[in-house]
């Protein structure tokens, strides 16, 4: 059924000798994804084009299974637990481990560019800034840093944007310079605040949300400065539009019964643009699989609404991994999201080791 596989019904990617903590899909090559695992490795695997894992009965095909990474990284002493593709600089992924370091490597190269070695407790968050020149770690000593990302050494500190014991996290809120953070206050209840980049010392706002226990999960939407707000645990989804440093939420949101366990949102170019489809985002839950949720705006005309879709990231990297070390700062290379123009994305180039 649409939005969950039975057992039986998918293939498994099998190759760590521990258990997968988390998993990135690459922004410039749809069948790439990276793995990370309690083994202290990182791999990196791609899905054939050609690849068919469901039969015309909708089970598995024996064989179909991936077993075979096209690049393990190897670096981290501890168990890996978070990895983040860069946004505009091809083939470059950020790692967080439970050895207190994150890193920053070249996949194409197997190696690391830099590393920061001194967190000094567990990370909750890692994110990149829109243009990839930045990156925060949010850890569980209460403390944000802002790191440089070509360097990995810290330019600036957010100490103790939340107060309870929950899981901070943040992130950059598109170009406007302004950054968000979600946690808990002394008294338990879910907050976030935004912060000025340029001054860190008091937020521009906070806000208390409720009282639930589960950490809160915030998703943007830098083309449509749209912040969806979910959390672990519960089944509401809260949208809110950022103008002029403040968030203002637009309606009672997206509500169900179904727990979530994780929320992540799909690029805009596969949203059903003709449908005025403004976001999808991809809920995890517990024992329903993965159910995709679709925001639309409703029009009268059936006309491509340039309004409400602005040019949007493309599959098109703006510079390489070598590149963007040397110091090259680009955005995302935009597309058309209008299906006449038939986007802006050009031919996918092999992966190769170099």
């Amino acid at each position: 059924r649409p939005g969950r596989f039975e057992p039986g019904t998918s293939s498994i990617v099998h190759g760590h000798t521990g258990s997968v903590l988390d998993f990135d899909w690459n922004p410039f090559d749809d069948s790439m994804f990276a793995t990370a695992s309690e083994d202290t490795t990182i791999k990196l695997w791609s899905v054939p084009d050609d690849w068919e894992p469901i039969d015309e009965k909708g089970h598995a095909k024996k064989g179909t299974n991936l077993s075979e990474s096209l690049v393990d990284l190897v670096g981290h002493r501890k168990k890996v637990t978070l990895v983040k593709f860069h946004p505009t600089a091809n083939n470059v992924l950020l790692s967080a481990a439970t050895d207190n370091s994150v890193k920053v490597w070249d996949i194409e190269k197997s190696e690391v560019m830099t590393s920061f070695d001194d967190l000094g407790d567990l990370t909750y968050d890692i994110v990149w800034d829109t243009t990839g020149d930045n990156f925060a770690v949010s850890n569980k000593d209460k403390l944000i840093r802002l790191m440089d990302g070509r360097t990995s050494t810290v330019t600036s500190t957010l100490e103790k944007p939340h107060m309870g014991l929950k899981s901070m996290k943040c992130l950059y809120l598109g170009t406007t310079g302004k950054f968000l953070t979600v946690g808990a206050s002394l008294t338990n209840s879910r907050e976030m605040k935004i912060w000025d980049l340029k001054n860190l010392s008091e937020p521009l706002s906070t806000e208390t949300i409720d009282n639930s226990s589960g950490a809160l999960l915030p998703t943007f939407d830098a083309d449509a400065n749209i912040l969806y707000l979910s959390g672990k645990g519960d089944g509401i989804i809260r949208p809110y539009e950022f103008e002029d440093s403040k968030l203002f939420k637009l309606n009672d949101g997206y509500r169900s019964h179904v727990p979530c366990k994780g929320m992540c949102m799909i690029p805009k170019r596969g949203n059903d643009i003709m449908h005025n489809e403004t976001a999808r985002l991809m809920k995890l839950t517990n024992n329903q699989g993965v159910q995709p949720l679709q925001f639309t705006v409703p029009r009268k005309s059936d006309a491509f609404q340039d309004d409400i879709f602005p040019d949007s990231a493309s599959s098109e990297p703006a510079h390489t991994a070598d590149e963007w070390l040397g110091g090259s700062s680009k955005g995302p290379v935009k597309m058309s999201l209008n299906p006449l123009n038939k986007g802006a994305t050009g031919p996918k180039k092999a992966f190769k080791l170099r």
